[in-house]
C-alpha cells in the first residue's frame, strides 16, 4: 500500500459471509473519518463482497492485494464521513 498506513487491522479469514462484512463494518464504526482499516480476507466470496459493501456504504477502497492462496486477500479501506456507523 502506498500512502499512510492503516490505524487498525482486522483478520476475518476464519469467518464466512456475511460475518466478514458485519465485523468489518463494526471496526470501521470505531474509527474516525479518514482513518484506514486493513482487513485480511479469505479469497472468494468475502474478497468480492466486503470491498463492494464498503464502497456502497461510502468508504474508499485504497488497496486490494492478493497475498496468495494461503494468505488470502489484503483490503485497505479509508473511512469516510457518515459511513460505517457502529452497530449496537
Amino acid at each position: 500500500m502506498t500512502g499512510s498506513s492503516a490505524v487498525a487491522r482486522l483478520d476475518v479469514r476464519a469467518d464466512a459471509c456475511p460475518m466478514t462484512w458485519v465485523k468489518t463494518r463494526v471496526a470501521l464504526g470505531r474509527l474516525a473519518a479518514g482513518d484506514r482499516l486493513e482487513v485480511l480476507l479469505s479469497p472468494g466470496e468475502a474478497a468480492e463482497s466486503v470491498p463492494r459493501s464498503a464502497a456502497e456504504d461510502g468508504h474508499r477502497v485504497v488497496a486490494l492485494d492478493d497475498l496468495g492462496p494461503r494468505e488470502g486477500v489484503r483490503l485497505v479501506l479509508e473511512k469516510r464521513d457518515g459511513g460505517g456507523a457502529a452497530w449496537p
